[in-house]
């Protein structure tokens, strides 16, 4: 296989330490902190000196005999959360385990920050958390991405596509994050990979955002979700749509039954005959 050549030449991102402390006191810009400078220099002063000498992983630990490199020091919030993706994939397979649907709300909306009201799309997941619910040996988890803009710390750091260059360098979890030299921590994935890794379905309720937009285009979304009327009114459009209502029952009760065949072994998988033409 003929060598790749790596393509260089985006602009450096380094920083220079006037900058750094500029942007690290926006932090601070509250009142409160207003008698603690002192001790504030001196956690920005620590700070520059892990950003300047780039430490990524301060905190790591003799990988093991699980390795193929069982002196490589790895860090120890990956170990964690490789295990807790192991201890969920242990459950997952246990025959005896409750059937496990992962409900994932995609809207950022929420009562608690603005617009100051439930959004519709968490509505619809309740609607169907409590249609699985009642499904003897099943239970649900909530995955609420409504966190990321309502909750202090809540944050899932972008995916770099780092298997784009090398399906090598994709790691399961990622070890893009946390980085410490950037001040790149508190990524919520590392909670999110055993959630998933847990589940036996996954059931993704997402919203339409639009204000305005043409007849045939706005025909067309109000087939597929509901027909909002006007913003003061939505929440009452979804109220009276009770065919919509329905519609989200049955999508849940066919995930139920899916994820029953599928943990009896019988659930046909439409590429199981075909040739792989890529190896991974």
């Amino acid at each position: 296989m003929a060598k790749s050549k790596v393509r260089k030449g985006m602009p450096s991102v380094a920083i220079s330490k006037a900058e750094f402390i500029r942007r690290a006191r926006e932090r601070f810009f509250d009142p409160a902190f207003d008698p603690l400078q002192d001790e504030i220099g001196k956690i920005i002063d620590a700070a520059w000196n892990g950003y300047h000498e780039y430490r990524k992983t301060p905190r790591t630990k003799r990988a093991g005999p699980r390795y193929a490199d069982p002196d490589y020091e790895l860090p120890i919030e990956w170990l964690k959360a490789r295990d807790a993706i192991a201890r969920a994939g242990r459950h997952q397979k246990s025959p005896t385990a409750k059937s496990r649907i992962l409900l994932i709300n995609g809207s950022p909306r929420s009562d608690q920050t603005c617009p100051g009201e439930i959004s519709k799309t968490f509505r619809l997941a309740e609607i169907a958390r409590r249609v699985i619910e009642q499904e003897r040996g099943f239970e649900t988890e909530l995955l609420d991405l409504s966190l990321l803009a309502s909750q202090y710390g809540r944050q899932i750091l972008p995916c770099k596509a780092c298997v784009s260059t090398a399906q090598p360098l994709c790691h399961w979890p990622c070890s893009c994050y946390p980085n410490h030299a950037l001040g790149q921590v508190n990524d919520w994935m590392s909670e999110i990979y055993p959630m998933w890794a847990a589940a036996h379905g996954v059931m993704i309720v997402t919203p339409v955002h639009w204000y305005q937009a043409p007849t045939v285009l706005k025909a067309m979304i109000d087939r597929l979700v509901c027909d909002y009327e006007s913003y003061a009114t939505s929440h009452e459009a979804l109220d009276r749509d009770r065919a919509f209502q329905e519609e989200t029952r049955n999508a849940a009760r066919a995930l139920v039954q899916a994820v029953k065949l599928l943990r009896r072994g019988r659930l046909s998988q439409p590429d199981a005959r075909l040739r792989e033409v890529r190896a991974k």
